[in-house]
């Protein structure tokens, strides 16, 4: 099934151009129309601004000259570095950039067929949940000296970044709109994807060669899977904006990340770096320049010239050797981001144990395995909490957290986790309390998980609900683990545990010859009768027919929190106990 693609203030790109065909003329945008408007919403255009189309710039413009490349872009006089990072790293893989640029070949000029130009174009980006259409012309803003005022190409006739540029500037307002923002924004609209911050600890990093080991790898492994990866610098409380650092890089500017690559030295070499591998980071500046100036730049003596290929249009980082001795990392350079990947909503994961000999699942929020997309708008601080196996209601009260993001003032927040098995819910919260509004929540993992949508408040009532005392008390049940469920010389059973609370029950797993089982399972029952009796029966499992092994019960009421509890076991084979954590309110949402 085709995906659905909104079209951005209802312009359908093909039925203009069409139109603009039939009648001979080019197409003019009502919606972004060639005016300080579309420029700026506080400051006033240069002397000299005009718009042209781009045969007004060169004789044979082009949308693409020799392909799309990294070494494209150049940043202009709008301080818009983070899109154009983004945008660079786009143009390092087809598959993304074709789906920003749809129709590429269709859009491009044709010299010898100028009655099929109609000065339209069409860019697209996922925002609020979905692919949008933005259609723009071709009308640019040119600057006094006849060169175009913003994001540009290093081909004077090439206009793709360009024409991209206007409709991304477009679909945010104005151009002005895109001074100063955030690069991970940026390439979840170009592709869809996922974003995830990774702040650098620049101490522990040279301290500790192993971390610097795994950041390597994770970062190589993220860009070997079509990863788009960005990085800055995030000057201190008090620092200059882009102030220059003597390595050559540029405080709160954002560079786009291109390429990893793990060199094996010489002997020769070896001997020069104290090392005998070198782990490098090629990033680009997208003001085009080649300014890093430190320790394997363009610039530097001896084995530096060797990676002179390597890093012909923007940095040359050494990042790690094995030893550490290596220039490393500037202070708190930052920022990764993942894609593709479009998402699923969803509130309750389980995550089943992991069968004997294998590793238990890692759930991990931003990874780059795809699911499909659904709802809208922030996700302002995602938590999770592990939940009762029967749990059907939402979360009403929250008690322990497995774990919490941060509140930031951000479109997105990720947060990356590493959980045990079992059942967790995830809880969008927001920082004002009682401030409600839409909001898309994404889920990814490495391992399978079973994923359902909590909507009920309460549990739905019985069709007998006529002949039946209402709801009247909640209880949650977390049994702990059972103790002595056999003398010492007899074989261990595989158990299972079975609780009741008036017509509903809940079963554990089997635990395969365990004297000690650790169920660590909760339960929710609600119940009519206050004072009803809540019963734990453990069972051994058999060939043909399972053994009673021995049961306890309890009687909870009232308003009670965490109350812990031994109780042995009757009327059985065994003569055990059982270790029980229990709570109980009247109010059915306190739990």
């Amino acid at each position: 099934m085709p995906e659905k693609v909104c079209k951005f203030q209802g312009q359908c790109y093909h039925k203009l151009k069409r139109s603009c065909l039939r009648r001979g003329a080019l197409f003019q945008d009502p919606f972004f129309p060639p005016s300080a408007e579309s420029l700026f919403y506080k400051r006033t255009p240069p002397p000299g601004l005009t718009w042209k189309r781009p045969r007004e710039l060169c004789k044979d413009p082009r949308l693409f000259v020799d392909g799309i490349s990294t070494r494209d872009l150049h940043q202009g006089s709008l301080g818009n570095c983070w899109m154009v990072a983004a945008t660079s790293c786009l143009a390092a893989e087809s598959s993304l950039w074709k789906k920003v640029i749809p129709g590429h070949a269709e859009q491009e000029w044709h010299p010898k067929r100028p009655d099929l130009y109609a000065g339209i174009f069409h860019f697209r980006f996922w925002r609020l949940g979905q692919w949008t259409d933005v259609v723009v012309d071709d009308r640019l803003p040119v600057s006094e000296d006849g060169t175009l005022l913003f994001c540009r190409s290093a081909t004077p006739r090439e206009f793709w970044s360009a024409l991209l540029e206007k409709a991304y500037a477009k679909l945010n307002g104005c151009y002005e709109a895109l001074e100063g923002g955030n690069t991970a924004e940026a390439l979840v609209d170009f592709t869809g994807g996922v974003s995830e911050p990774l702040s650098l600890n620049q101490e522990e990093l040279i301290q500790h060669a192993d971390q610097r080991k795994m950041l390597f790898q994770t970062l190589a492994h993220a860009h070997s899977h079509k990863a788009l990866i960005t990085c800055s610098i995030r000057p201190a409380e008090g620092e200059q904006v882009e102030s220059v650092l003597d390595c050559g890089l540029i405080k709160g500017h954002a560079y786009g990340v291109t390429a990893f690559k793990k060199l094996r030295m010489s002997e020769t070499l070896n001997g020069m770096c104290n090392a005998t591998r070198l782990h490098m980071v090629q990033m680009r500046n997208p003001w085009g320049t080649a300014d890093w100036t430190g320790a394997w730049s363009l610039g530097s003596d001896g084995a530096g010239r060797l990676l002179t290929p390597y890093h012909d249009d923007g940095h040359g980082l050494c990042m790690q050797d094995d030893s550490g001795s290596c220039d490393g990392i500037p202070p708190g350079v930052r920022g990764l981001g993942y894609c593709p990947g479009p998402p699923r909503i969803f509130l309750l994961v389980h995550i089943p144990p992991s069968p004997p000999g294998t590793r238990a699942g890692r759930p991990v929020a931003g990874s780059p395995e795809c699911y499909g997309p659904d709802r809208l708008l922030p996700l302002p601080k995602p938590q999770g909490k592990e939940v009762e196996v029967n749990r059907v209601c939402r979360v009403q009260c929250l008690c322990e957290q497995a774990a919490s993001s941060v509140y930031m003032d951000s479109r997105s927040v990720t947060l990356r986790v590493t959980l045990g098995p079992g059942r967790y819910v995830i809880l969008p919260t927001t920082f004002q309390p009682g401030a409600t509004g839409r909001f898309l929540l994404r889920f990814f993992s490495h391992s399978h998980v079973q994923l359902r949508e909590l909507k009920e408040e309460l549990p739905t009532p019985s069709l007998w609900q006529c002949c039946f005392p209402e709801l009247s008390t909640v209880t949650t049940v977390h049994l702990l683990k059972a103790s002595g469920l056999t003398h010492p010389k007899q074989t261990a059973p595989d158990v299972y545990a079975v609780i009741r609370c008036e017509e509903d029950s809940v079963r554990t797993n089997i635990f395969k010859k365990d004297t000690s089982p650790e169920f660590n399972t909760k339960a929710i029952f609600y119940s009519r009768t206050p004072k009803s009796k809540i019963s734990i029966e453990l069972w051994k499992r058999g060939l043909l027919l399972d053994t009673f092994l021995g049961g306890a019960q309890i009687q909870t009421g009232g308003h009670e929190r965490c109350q812990n509890r031994v109780i042995d076991l009757q009327g059985g084979k065994s003569r055990g106990c059982v270790f029980i954590e229990t709570s109980s309110s009247q109010c059915l949402t306190d739990l």
